[in-house]
């Protein structure tokens, strides 16, 4: 993969990956279906109700989410997991992303996340991977250790180079924007679903 496309990658990860307030504009996370595209304008009906206009910046990044397994989950492996936290400490997986090697070490850490009311968002090494239906994993970031459950039933992505031609009506897409001092939205980082894929995150 070329010099450019890895810090591609690497970038749109930060830009998912970090709060709002780390960002040097307040970034807003837009999930939704493209419903037009007019040039680099898009309007999303966005999954929370309403519809958003976003302009993509000339430099923007478009990343494919392409279904992954759940056996692709090993000892090693650089994941990120929406997930809710338990009472005993464990969290319960929402979904997993396996990271390509590209993108190890990208957004480590565990931060709030706006999947659901109290799930959070962590990036860190999986270590020992216990189970043949489910997984239970063992998350390793900055000197912590956490189990993550991974119910069978739980998506499984990963991450591939994406393009412009990929955004058309009907895409299904994950949008970082910031607004602009007119208060329009501008992004420079956009996921989208493999072949009709909905993001799970």
């Amino acid at each position: 993969m070329k010099r450019s496309a890895i810090l591609g990658l690497a970038l749109f990860a930060a830009l998912s990956a970090l709060p709002a307030m780390a960002q040097s504009q307040p970034q807003q996370r837009i999930r939704g279906t493209i419903e037009a595209m007019d040039g680099p304008v898009m309007t999303i009906a966005a999954r929370s109700g309403g519809t958003a206009t976003v302009t993509l910046a000339d430099d923007a990044t478009v990343r494919t989410i392409a279904p992954a397994d759940i056996r692709d989950i090993k000892p090693g492996s650089y994941v990120g997991s929406a997930a809710m936290p338990q009472p005993d400490g464990s969290l319960r997986a929402l979904e997993v992303q396996v990271f390509p090697e590209s993108m190890r070490g990208v957004g480590e850490g565990q931060r709030p996340f706006d999947l659901k009311p109290g799930s959070t968002m962590t990036n860190a090494t999986a270590g020992a991977v216990e189970g043949t239906d489910g997984r239970v994993v063992t998350l390793r970031y900055q000197g912590v250790e956490t189990k993550l459950v991974v119910p069978p039933d739980v998506p499984v992505i990963t991450y591939e180079p994406g393009s412009r031609d990929q955004l058309t009506k009907g895409a299904h897409v994950i949008v970082m924007a910031a607004k602009t001092a007119d208060g329009s939205l501008v992004s420079h980082a956009v996921q989208v679903g493999k072949d009709g894929l909905v993001p799970p995150m």
